[in-house]
């Protein structure tokens, strides 16, 4: 870019943003809202009737923050801290607002709680922060994503900064399926120790440091962290650690309900930096005083009948996560395609597990095209040593089984955008992604296809042989525990191959059964609900919520079931023959399966309020303007899909020119969204964006509570332009 502007900003209602302090900065519990200036509060609880914003451009650099924002193009960006001065000076008025996590951590069973063999996966990529620190998206070919988080309870974001905040990218996939996040506090090599020696030092200074930590956590969203300390301590550092832990963890309890903090074997409780490969006596004092201890990678089976015979461990056997580097770095067990034999000896003797750099497989691989293969290759390697979690979040139920990224992005089987992306906001409900032999010559694989979708990147993809000797064959893709309404309304959209007729099949159970907890083995029913008429009424209903589309090969079967007091615990796809009895190659994308409360159909949408603009920035390049402005608006989150932001011109330089169309500037994963690099008609002009929610089912809201704030701008002429 040739140079940035800033502006002058000026709302109707004389609004004007001003910087406050944080009133009570040290306090721990203090809420999100400091992270928003007293200007943006009054945008938001502005009256609707004021909807316009002036600005008057004037050349100067740009005053975003970099580590926020991409210094060219001010997309939003994810970064860790690098220091202890940054740490220690971390304010919750200058953190990251597009780096807040939005989902809410999914119920799922069995719970973490209730896990006797956890297993974490330490996310450790070429350094991190690669195209997930950009918060809103990027274009990648073939991008690194991990989607089999129903096998797991705890991701660690990890690299080498100090304090590694993780991307919320990250936080809301792992959250929207019931997993925890954690990031990684580090300290290393003579540096690290010198910091150490620092903040160690006495109760005030490692206060200090726990503080900020949960400071951080609270204010974006996560869960807890791995604290891992790899440098030697000196006496008086290493007596204050575990002071330090046993606040941190203390604190983290009280002020983010359900968090962890884990410790990494690294240090001995004299001060010494020595790898254990395990807990014992020398590391016991660590493990003691927070939730956990993640062992370094070089065990044996001697070290885990050690560990196992301790007397630290008893009745904490799953807060014994025993480290497994895939890379199979040194002396270890397993690693790489034979992970699978670490978790097999792991498990044997009760422990928990975690797995370093499952990227290992992403990395390994020339052609990145093979990853989703290769990924399911490893996963299904280690499922017999896995649980398989099911979510327990109430109706509505919704998947079109994108998995965060695409060579497309579809909507309702259209492409909206025709180029390779990554947003792992756009992740959706994760199916089971297995092989499974039949009788005969017969098989079953389901697996991720980015070829079509109906809805974002990818749809999920039944493939198999139905062998002579059945005459159907079923492909269970989510294990579930929600609780079903007396009257349930289900929705599939798939495209069969000829010769086969495929339905859902539901397996549900009587409510009153799996209300207790642990109980896997549960007496379920199978139902196949009918089809409905396009003249009934669910379906008109239905259609009259979800607008106009055109299906393009899209099958879209709608059903209805009544039910009392059932719990839906599979949701199957069933492949039937049409006729004959040879074996009958098959295959089926299935789009999108939705399950809602009948009554769902008739509640009416709300309306968009309070749409601000603020952050302004213009810049200029290849003699075009581009305007760059952050919105925010006011909608529930959770009764969304995603948001479309448009923009359209009212009014250019020459008054004639009519109002221009709406044209799409990109989708938003909460209310609050980046414009970049936006090319704007010249100056004076009038311009409007507008926001417009799609609910989770899909259904889109009128035009009429769409959201709407017009923006006019001018250019003030300085002797330097």
């Amino acid at each position: 870019m040739d140079g940035a502007l800033t502006t002058e900003h000026k709302e109707d209602g004389s609004l004007r943003r001003r910087k406050t302090e944080d009133e009570g900065e040290d306090q721990i519990g203090s809420k999100l809202s400091k992270t928003e200036s007293t200007g943006l509060e009054s945008c938001l609880d502005e009256p609707v009737e004021l909807r316009s914003v002036h600005e008057v451009i004037r050349y100067g650099a740009s005053s975003l923050p970099a580590k926020h924002y991409d210094p060219d193009t001010t997309e939003p960006i994810s970064s860790g801290l690098q220091s202890l001065e940054e740490l220690l000076s971390w304010k919750r008025s200058e953190a990251n607002p597009f780096n807040v996590a939005t989902v809410p951590l999914a119920n799922r069973e069995p719970s973490l709680a209730s896990t006797p063999h956890r297993t974490l996966v330490s996310h450790d990529m070429m350094g991190g922060y690669l195209d997930d620190r950009f918060l809103q998206g990027a274009e990648s070919e073939a991008p690194y994503v991990f989607y089999h988080w129903q096998y797991i309870d705890v991701f660690n974001y990890f690299s080498h900064n100090m304090v590694t905040i993780p991307p919320a990218v990250w936080t809301n996939a792992a959250h929207r399926h019931g997993v925890i996040v954690l990031g990684t506090f580090i300290t290393e090599w003579t540096d690290g120790g010198k910091m150490c020696e620092v903040f160690l030092k006495e109760e005030e200074s490692y206060r200090a440091v726990a503080d900020r930590l949960v400071q951080i956590v609270h204010c974006y969203g996560f869960d807890g962290w791995l604290i891992n300390i790899e440098n030697p301590l000196g006496e008086t550092a290493v007596k204050n650690t575990p002071l330090f832990l046993r606040y941190l963890t203390d604190q983290m309890h009280e002020r983010v309900p359900g968090s962890m903090v884990l410790w990494y074997d690294s240090v001995l409780e004299n001060g010494q930096l020595k790898w254990q490969n395990e807990l014992n006596p020398s590391n016991r004092v660590f493990f003691s005083a927070c939730d956990g201890i993640f062992t370094n990678y070089n065990w044996t089976e001697q070290s885990l009948e050690r560990m196992k015979a301790y007397s630290a461990a008893q009745g904490r056997l799953a807060d014994i996560f025993v480290g497994v580097d895939v890379f199979a770095r040194g002396e270890v067990v397993g690693g790489k395609l034979e992970t699978n034999k670490a978790l097999e000896m792991i498990r044997k003797h009760d422990f928990s597990t975690a797995i370093f750099a499952p990227g290992w497989v992403y990395e390994s691989i020339p052609d990145k095209t093979d990853f989703r293969k290769e990924q399911d290759r490893f996963w299904s390697l280690l499922s017999d040593f896995l649980y398989v979690h099911r979510p327990s979040s109430p109706l509505p139920f919704v998947s079109s089984f994108c998995q965060g990224a695409g060579t497309s992005l579809y909507w309702r089987g259209q492409r909206e955008v025709d180029r390779s992306w990554f947003n792992l906001d756009a992740q959706e409900l994760q199916p089971l992604y297995y092989k499974e032999t039949l009788e005969g010559e017969g098989w079953l694989r389901t697996q991720g296809c980015p070829e079509d979708a109906w809805s974002g990147g990818s749809s999920l993809l039944v493939e198999g042989v139905l062998p002579s000797m059945l005459s159907k064959v079923c492909a269970r893709i989510f294990s579930l525990q929600v609780p079903l309404s007396s009257r349930v309304f289900v929705s599939l959209i798939y495209k069969p191959s000829p010769g086969v007729t495929v339905s859902l099949e539901l397996k549900t159970a009587d409510a009153t059964l799996c209300t207790h907890r642990g109980v896997q083995d549960i007496p379920t029913s199978s139902v196949e609900p009918a089809a409905l008429t396009e003249d009934h009424q669910l379906v008109r209903q239905f259609s009259q919520s979800c607008g106009q589309w055109n299906p393009d090969g899209w099958t879209v079967r709608c059903s209805q079931l009544e039910l009392q007091g059932c719990t839906l615990r599979d949701v199957c796809v069933s492949v039937q023959r049409d006729g004959g009895d040879k074996d009958t190659p098959f295959k089926c994308r299935v789009g999108e399966i939705m399950i809602l409360d009948a009554e769902s159909l008739s509640v009416p949408p709300l309306p968009v309020q309070s749409v601000c603009i603020y952050d302004v920035v213009w810049l200029r390049g290849a003699s075009k303007l581009h305007l760059n402005a952050t919105l925010r608006w006011r909608y529930p989150a959770q009764l969304v899909r995603h948001f479309l932001v448009y923009w359209r011109r009212l009014r250019g330089p020459d008054p004639r020119i009519p109002s221009g169309k709406l044209a799409l500037i990109g989708r938003a994963y909460c209310p609050l969204f980046r414009v970049t690099e936006l090319t704007v008609p010249e100056p004076p002009g009038l311009l409007e964006l507008v926001v417009e929610p799609v609910s989770r089912e899909g259904f889109r809201v009128p035009e009429s509570q769409w959201g709407r704030r017009s923006l006019s701008y001018t250019e003030e002429r300085t002797d330097q332009s």
